[in-house]
C-alpha cells in the first residue's frame, strides 16, 4: 500500500474520532430550551509545505491573532494534532457564523487549509435513551 495513502487513512481516521470525542454541545437556557448558539468545529490544516515559522508570520501579516476568533465567540476547545494542525471548537450564535468563516477567510487562508463541522450536544439524549433502555 502506498505510505502517503495508509497515512492519509489514519489521519482521517484520527480526526474524525478526535471530532467525535470533543464536539460539545449546543447550549440550553436555565428553562431547557435551547439558546441560538451552535457549536462549530474547525479543522485548521497546516500547508506543510511552508515551515512553521513562514505560517506563522503569514498568519501575522494577515491579522489573524487579532481577528480569530472573534470577539465574544466562546471557544469550547483547541487542540493541537502533530502533523495536521489545530482542531477548534466554537459556541457561535447562529447570527454571528458568517462573521466568523470571514475572520477564517480573510487571516487563516494561506497558512491552513480549513473544514467547518456544524456540531450539536447528543449527550443528554444518549444518556436518556441509556437510562430508558436498560
Amino acid at each position: 500500500m502506498n505510505h502517503a495513502r495508509q497515512f492519509t487513512r489514519i489521519s482521517y481516521a484520527a480526526l474524525a474520532a478526535l471530532w467525535l470525542t470533543t464536539a460539545p454541545a449546543l447550549t440550553q437556557t436555565a428553562a431547557g430550551q435551547a439558546d441560538d448558539k451552535i457549536l462549530l468545529t474547525i479543522f485548521l490544516r497546516h500547508d506543510q509545505s511552508k515551515s512553521l515559522d513562514e505560517i506563522n508570520a503569514q498568519l501575522k501579516r494577515q491579522g489573524y491573532y487579532q481577528k480569530f476568533p472573534p470577539p465574544d465567540i466562546d471557544v469550547v476547545s483547541w487542540y493541537v494534532v502533530m502533523g495536521i494542525g489545530q482542531v477548534v471548537t466554537l459556541s457561535v450564535p447562529a447570527s454571528r457564523l458568517r462573521e466568523v468563516n470571514r475572520a477564517i477567510e480573510q487571516t487563516a487562508w494561506g497558512g491552513y487549509r480549513t473544514e467547518f463541522y456544524p456540531t450539536y450536544d447528543y449527550k443528554a439524549v444518549a444518556e436518556e435513551a441509556r437510562k430508558q433502555n436498560q
